[in-house]
């Protein structure tokens, strides 16, 4: 325990750091889970920095733990603390060497699979020193991650419209149609987007960005806000698989359909009229992060990296 030069105790950043966990999960074993502490360790972390404040921080029950009101000011404060502190030696880091160290990359399941063998090729090619440590979540656990500083840089479909975040857009790819081969809309290259209004539609859980995409897609061609979508999936594997057996059809990213689809005589793709509906990928950052050169220069090597596949580069 650091103490002032007026004699007062001084909290320390794992008293801090305990608390800001407590103050997140509201559980003593979930919060020292989350940061690697053993519970006795985390509760005398907790009360150490009571004492050395001289408040109540917590309420604490059989049941549950509470933030006292102080504990709730209090509980602000040391996660602004805490962030400074993370953002100062990640500036120390990124004037010390570039592209070098721990990057926690956060990505969505319908972009993960189809884009990552560029996104590590790349990285083993032009970034050999970085220790990349990819992370697959849904966008509402990324832009979490991303703003507790759990995660450093996102990839996923944009706009997000997040304060904080700044996006680096990378490409735009087209939907198509994934229907039953002996659909009538199978194989047809110049689909209007009107046909969606009446199409007996699948799409993944609640949660997903895709699935919001897609309904937006067909919201713009007409079809009901109403229109019953009996049918959900987890995965966009599962997806597939549903449309094979003749659930019904799917609105399938161009990326994802040579590894989804492959050797299934059962399914057949139809492409829109254009311009296609589609969907932009991009990378995503917290604003004014110290490594904001660094992800721009990993942006612009993915649009370049990204050009074999079906997508349209930005600019």
């Amino acid at each position: 325990m650091a103490v002032s030069s007026r004699g007062q105790k001084q909290p320390t950043l794992a008293q801090l750091r305990a608390f800001a966990a407590v103050a997140e999960h509201l559980h003593f074993r979930d919060a020292a889970a989350a940061i690697g502490m053993s519970q006795p360790a985390l509760s005398g972390a907790v009360s150490a920095l009571e004492e050395a404040l001289g408040v109540q921080l917590l309420e604490r029950t059989t049941r549950k733990v509470l933030l006292s009101p102080a504990g709730e000011r209090i509980a602000v404060r040391a996660r602004g603390v805490l962030d400074a502190v993370g953002g100062l030696l990640e500036e120390a880091e990124a004037v010390r060497a570039p592209f070098t160290g721990v990057l926690r990359l956060g990505v969505i399941p319908t972009v993960a699979p189809y884009l990552l063998p560029t996104v590590l090729g790349l990285f083993h090619r032009r970034y050999p020193r970085m220790d990349l440590q990819v992370h697959e979540e849904q966008t509402a656990s990324l832009l979490e991650g991303l703003a507790a500083g759990r995660l450093d840089l996102l990839l996923l479909a944009v706009p997000l419209g997040v304060p904080g975040v700044c996006e680096l857009p990378l490409f735009d790819e087209d939907f198509v149609l994934l229907a039953p081969r002996e659909h009538p809309l199978a194989g047809r290259r110049d689909i209007p987007r009107e046909e969606l209004r009446g199409l007996q539609l699948l799409l993944l859980d609640e949660g997903h960005c895709l699935r919001d995409q897609a309904l937006d897609i067909c919201r713009e061609a007409g079809r009901t806000a109403g229109a019953d979508v009996t049918t959900t999936a987890a995965g966009l594997s599962t997806l597939v698989q549903l449309v094979a057996g003749g659930l019904g059809v799917t609105l399938l990213p161009r990326t994802a359909l040579r590894l989804e689809t492959a050797r299934n005589e059962a399914l057949a793709t139809g492409y829109f009229a254009e311009p296609a509906p589609s969907r932009r990928i991009a990378l995503a950052m917290r604003t004014g992060t110290a490594r904001q050169e660094e992800f721009r220069a990993i942006a612009a090597a993915l649009r370049e990296a990204v050009r074999p596949l079906p997508v349209w580069p930005t600019d």
